[in-house]
């Protein structure tokens, strides 16, 4: 029997399909995570705090196989997975579909003062123009990640009309490789940001980038907070260098209420809502469990596997 560690708000979707190679421990708070963890051959943490999780990795010495419904891998210990000869799978792509529609929406609200119509609403006024005149169609965007949120991103703006450019690792048309952006960064009207939350990503939106942008240009940012020098950001916002922000994620997590950025005009936060903007989020994960489950037991490669040292 294989022991498989994990929490017990999944059991109904995937108890009654597991087989019976497999012996179920189901958590139901974190306590009891860190208590099975050491019986752990196959994990599946998931918490909504990174910290604990971590520590059950630690304390599951005898774990083969840590699968994960999030994306971002930040935070966990990787090195010591893979010096452990840990396998990894994670929830990249599960999320791309609603993530890519978030950020078309914050495109258009910002496009179209959207914000200001909701407001408008609320106060019963009958507006009698529009307060946001941009229009998507003919404007520049460049993507930094070029995953499969990247990708439904580009997808879905090239039928908007927007001149997509990706950055990418190997070169192509419409496509800048990792030193070529920067020099190109006065070009866009839209930078965003949906790369991997990594020590090769973080801060890499700073002070200089931030300058060489258009005074119009809005950041999207998707990806992780850390990815933005968020001090930069608000000095930039605050003297009317850069257009505006449309910010899924912010440092820290929650923001504090009195964090600037809640009051800027030129800023929407949106909470880190874009993944859970959905109702299939956990449909899919366990589809994807199950099936790795199969390959797991045939000594197959596992799908959707990060690379440790990458850290995606």
């Amino acid at each position: 029997m294989t022991v498989l560690v994990m929490n017990a708000l999944a059991a109904p979707l995937v108890q009654p399909h597991l087989p019976d190679w497999v012996s179920p421990r189901f958590f139901r708070h974190t306590a009891e995570l860190m208590e099975m963890a050491p019986e752990a051959e196959i994990g599946w943490f998931d918490l909504e705090d990174t910290a604990p999780m971590a520590e059950a990795v630690k304390l599951a010495t005898k774990l083969k196989w840590l699968t994960s419904i999030y994306a971002g891998v930040d935070g966990l210990p990787l090195s010591l997975m893979a010096e452990r000869g840990v396998v990894m799978t994670n929830g990249a792509g599960i999320n791309a579909i609603t993530i890519a529609e978030y950020v078309v929406m914050g495109m258009l609200t910002v496009a179209k003062g959207y914000r200001e119509v909701v407001r408008a609403q609320d106060r019963h006024e009958w507006l009698t123009d529009s307060p946001g005149k941009l229009e998507l169609a003919d404007s520049k965007a460049l993507i930094l990640g070029y995953g499969e949120i990247g990708q439904r991103v580009d997808r879905a703006l090239t039928g908007f009309g927007v001149e997509v450019t990706k950055v990418r690792r190997s070169a192509g048309e419409g496509t800048l490789l990792p030193d070529q952006w920067r020099a190109r960064l006065a070009e866009f009207d839209w930078v965003i940001l949906a790369v991997p939350g990594t020590a090769e990503t973080e801060g890499m939106i700073g002070e200089s980038e931030l300058a060489a942008m258009k005074p119009s240009a809005v950041l999207v940012n998707v990806a992780r907070g850390s990815v933005v020098d968020q001090d930069a950001l608000v000095a930039a916002l605050t003297a009317q260098k850069l257009g505006g922000a449309f910010l899924d994620v912010t440092t820290p997590e929650p923001l504090p209420a009195d964090h600037p950025l809640w009051a800027m005009p030129n800023v929407h936060i949106t909470m880190h809502l874009s993944g859970r903007a959905q109702g299939k989020m956990f449909k899919r994960a366990v589809e994807r469990f199950l099936g790795n489950l199969e390959r797991f037991r045939r000594g197959e490669p596992l799908t959707h596997q990060v690379d440790l040292a990458l850290g995606y």
